[in-house]
């Protein structure tokens, strides 16, 4: 109890402090963040003259395989919540002990888009190409890569939709390091208002209000 307690406020009180976005920085490339209510995603342009997303997150590993999207959202998370459970109901107490202390595999989450719509659970963001470029290398850096330096699809019928597909990643997820950590702290490698830690998607969607 002592424990859920002291981890409750730590999320409450370090969510509150803002990291501000590096200033006097151009706006080039327009990116989004985007939750489903409970977890953050990053959305990018499919394809800019910085990178084509889609040479290694391929259309052809969605079920509708359509390279008109124009916007591809990444997610990263504990492999078993994202493969295991597509309903709440559906939770494994198995799955959530790996997940809370860190001993699962974790997985990538890409969904393509035609157009994004901002509203409360959506905010553009416009960033510097230089700023993009951190963006990227952020980003890339949490898939696992084959010795040709190819992302790993996930063979699964476990999509959440006819435009996504899972991709194995790095790293642990764990109380500590949730899903919307990991989108927080893409946003504080690309100079972007965020917050010092936050295990929730709220604390993000909080400095864009």
């Amino acid at each position: 109890m002592a424990f859920i307690f002291l981890y409750i406020i730590s999320a409450y009180t370090l969510s509150k402090i803002t990291i501000d976005k590096e200033p006097d920085t151009k706006p080039e490339v327009e990116i989004f963040i985007l939750t489903n209510g409970v977890h953050t995603d990053i959305v990018m342009p499919a394809k800019n003259a910085q990178i084509d997303w889609s040479k290694q997150v391929q259309f052809q590993n969605t079920k509708t395989a359509d390279s008109t999207y124009q916007y591809v959202s990444m997610g990263w998370g504990d492999k078993g919540f994202y493969l295991e459970t597509p309903e709440w109901s559906d939770l494994k107490a198995s799955v959530t002990f790996k997940a809370a202390t860190g001993l699962s595999t974790t997985a990538i989450h890409a969904t393509y888009y035609k157009k994004m719509k901002p509203g409360t659970d959506c905010k553009s963001i416009m960033i510097s190409k230089e700023q993009y470029n951190r963006l990227i290398t952020y980003i890339t850096d949490s898939f696992q890569k084959d010795d040709s330096n190819n992302f790993l699809p996930i063979k699964t019928d476990a999509n959440y939709g006819k435009t996504d597909a899972f991709y194995e990643a790095n790293g642990s997820y764990s109380l500590i390091h949730t899903c919307n950590t990991w989108a927080n702290n893409a946003l504080k490698a690309s100079g972007q208002k965020c917050c010092f830690w936050t295990p929730m998607d709220s604390g993000i969607f909080s400095k864009y209000e």
